[in-house]
């Protein structure tokens, strides 16, 4: 979540318009009234090869697994579905085992913003023996990926900064976060009010029904969690097993959502620390975990003095707390050792080195600093600006900022500040009343620094008929199939060949990475 690999909305009253009506179990004396989407549920898929040109690697591994793609038309707006239609481009490797055949595993892999529509090969080999019983179908999200884009042309991959040390940086900040709202009313208008992740599930429930479905089964990570909670509440009776991981407590979802995960960050970024200096000899930030931690602080304050010189970039105190950030959702040797060079790097251009940064380094200033990056950040934005309204007074953040960063100094004021929904339109629905209950899997680590374990105890304890599988001791983001737990994996996998949950809740020892 909010992060390029993923502020409190209340639940409040349902809001489904007359669209999403259609989908729900009516009674029989209705159930002769026109579909008012038919021609949207009844359209028929043109699968091609998933390969756009030479160049493209996503097809390319689609290809090899024997995937195909197709475009769904849906429309842009659900209270007109005689207007405007956009396209929601999917992929799907087929069951081969079709006398057992489960039905389509639809994914999305979180963001919000972010493709699943290459995931379907990595996906099908975490699933291993079950994975032929399904048709995995990856899908990029209405504005996202292969599907109608939205773009506001932003400089910059991510609306997310830290607020500085002092209130002219807030100041900064905020005129920042203010442009962007404001290139997105210019570039992107007419698709901002419906770049919803209600308006998200409407369009899952037109690919079910164009792939000839009753019902979907469902695999969503970070806030493809919510989108799987938004869905299953929006379309009772459509779904058939759910795996929710990286769980997302839908009462803390909405444009402020990263308030509350300091203390899971401050903890990942402890055991990084320790990796660390126990390779001090590759890395050279310090031979104990506080030596290493102190050494980041250097840079947080030579960064806030005098912008450091990386490469063609320079790193502020708002874009400084953001590489961290950035650099603590996976917890595995590649990773800390990626997010230990970048350190590096950044601690040399502190003591006025000149420095090439390194390529995960690069990559995460490439994606901030510039604008290649700008249709990701901007779909994530309005996605989250659009599901729930921010406070409209700077004052109201720069109040949570100061009382917030005398406990954590680098993280405080990242998941605190101001971003451009302060700047935002009003959204044009409420935010789901999520169900009071779903026989779904639930997953998360208790190290977990995007979407904090708390959260999938919450959603737990608002599902009774589910069941919550904790991965203890890893600092990881997204488990199944991604962090190499057997017990996990083989529990979902168990849930997904059988239908049936586990008899109580399931604890995972993490198996060591080294």
């Amino acid at each position: 979540m909010l992060s390029r690999s993923p502020g409190t909305a209340r639940r409040a009253a349902l809001a489904l318009t007359a669209a999403a009506l259609a989908f729900t179990a009516l009674p029989a004396t209705a159930r002769a009234t026109p579909d008012p989407l038919a021609r949207y549920h009844q359209q028929h898929l043109t699968w091609k090869s998933c390969v756009l040109g030479p160049d493209d690697a996503t097809g390319k591994e689609l290809r090899q697994a024997g995937a195909r793609c197709a475009d769904v038309t849906v429309p842009l707006d659900y209270s007109d579905p005689g207007g405007r239609t956009i396209t929601v481009a999917i992929s799907r490797i087929r069951a081969t085992e079709t006398a057992r055949r489960v039905g389509p595993l639809l994914l999305n892999g979180g963001g919000p913003g972010g493709p699943s529509l290459g995931d379907p090969p990595w996906v099908r080999k975490a699933m291993k023996d079950v994975a032929a019983r399904y048709d995995v179908v990856g899908v990029d999200p209405r504005f996202v990926g292969r599907s109608t884009p939205l773009d506001c042309r932003w400089p910059t991959g991510s609306a997310w900064r830290g607020a500085g040390e002092d209130r002219a940086g807030f100041d900064r900040v905020t005129a920042f976060s203010k442009n962007l709202a404001e290139l997105c009313r210019t570039n992107g208008g007419d698709a901002l009010p419906h770049a919803t992740t209600r308006d998200t599930a409407r369009d899952m429930d037109v690919v079910r029904a164009a792939l000839g479905e009753r019902r979907i089964s469902y695999l969503g990570y970070s806030y493809g969690s919510y989108l799987g909670e938004v869905y299953t509440t929006m379309f009772p009776g459509r779904t058939d097993r759910v795996v929710l991981d990286g769980v997302i407590d839908p009462d803390r979802y909405g444009p402020r959502l990263l308030r509350g995960v300091e203390r899971a960050n401050r903890h990942a970024l402890e055991g990084w620390a320790s990796w660390a200096a126990a390779r001090e000899a590759a890395y050279g930030l310090g031979r104990t975990r506080g030596e290493v931690l102190a050494a980041l602080e250097r840079v947080r304050k030579a960064s806030a003095r005098t912008p450091l010189r990386l490469g063609d970039h320079r790193l502020d105190e708002h874009v400084m707390p953001m590489v961290v950030f950035n650099g603590l959702s996976q917890h595995n040797d590649a990773a800390y050792g990626d997010f230990a060079q970048g350190v590096r790097d950044m601690l040399r251009a502190s003591r006025g080195q000149r420095v090439t940064p390194s390529p995960w380094l690069a990559g995460v200033l490439e994606f901030t600093l510039t604008g290649t990056d700008s249709p990701y950040g901007s779909a994530q934005t309005a996605i989250l600006c659009g599901d729930g309204a921010a406070p409209r007074d700077p004052e109201v953040y720069w109040r949570d900022v100061q009382r917030a960063r005398a406990q954590d100094p680098l993280f405080a004021p990242v998941t605190h500040n101001i971003n451009p929904c302060a700047f935002w339109d009003r959204p044009r629905e409420r935010p789901t009343t999520i169900r009071d209950d779903l026989p779904a899997l639930l997953v998360n680590a208790t190290g977990d620094p995007r979407t904090d374990h708390d959260g999938a105890r919450t959603v737990r304890g608002m599902w009774p008929s589910s069941r919550l599988v904790t991965l203890n001791g890893a600092d990881q983001h997204a488990v199944y199939g991604v962090y190499g737990a057997p017990c996990v994996d083989d529990t979902v996998n168990a849930y997904l060949a059988t239908g049936r949950l586990p008899a109580r809740d399931v604890d995972c020892a993490a198996p060591v990475h080294e």
